[in-house]
């Protein structure tokens, strides 16, 4: 798997951001344009309720060629046969996943340190989400940005692919990639786009 291109786009599902539209259908809209990879995020369903949304999540995305991802809930990601999981500092640690996973699964972890990347590294990472590297407001715990100079050192003190998340729009991804990320992660900028394909193509180029 050529993972650092599978992530150079990762989608992040946010259903405040999609109103009055379903996450499926603008995940939907994204898979169409090309989007290689979908991260199912919401910090307020339940699993029971999470789960028949990340049931069809996986569909679409299998159909598509895309990579789907689980946040935070690695019960969840193993349930429906997600691609991976992505772990957060207050989630089960890198280590005890990878023990649990199955051979080819893969974990990202958010780390906004060149220490914290590195543990997670060693700890079995398979790429680093980092950030917040510009202010948002789509996190239930917004931290101050780590800024692009942030990001450049997270993605010099590691080999595996780091995926710049926070704030980033179609016109802010060039610095971001020019920083040392391998891909970004946005999910405002498509969630709530009116053509949410027209930001994933832009993206891609």
């Amino acid at each position: 798997m050529d993972l650092p291109r599978r992530l150079r786009l990762v989608v992040l599902t946010d259903q405040a951001s999609a109103r009055p539209r379903k996450i499926l259908d603008v995940v939907a809209d994204a898979l169409k344009a090309g989007a290689p990879a979908i991260q199912l995020r919401d910090k307020h369903l339940p699993p029971r309720d999470l789960l028949p949304l990340a049931r069809r999540l996986r569909a679409d995305t299998r159909a598509a060629g895309a990579l789907l991802f689980v946040n935070d809930r690695l019960d969840l990601a193993l349930a429906v046969d997600a691609d991976g999981v992505h772990l957060g500092p207050d989630d089960l640690p890198v280590a005890a996943a990878r023990a649990l996973a199955p051979p080819g699964f893969l974990i990202g972890c958010s780390a906004s340190s060149r220490v914290a990347a590195r543990t997670a590294q060693a700890d079995g990472a398979d790429y680093i989400g980092c950030g917040a590297v510009f202010p948002t407001l789509t996190k239930t715990k917004p931290e101050g940005p780590i800024g692009l100079a942030g990001l450049a050192a997270v993605a010099s003190a590691v080999t595996i692919p780091v995926v710049g998340i926070g704030g980033i729009t179609p016109a802010r991804a060039a610095s971001v990639l020019a920083a040392g990320a391998t891909g970004v992660a946005l999910a405002s900028a498509v969630m709530a786009a009116s053509d949410p394909a027209s930001v994933v193509r832009s993206i891609l180029r």
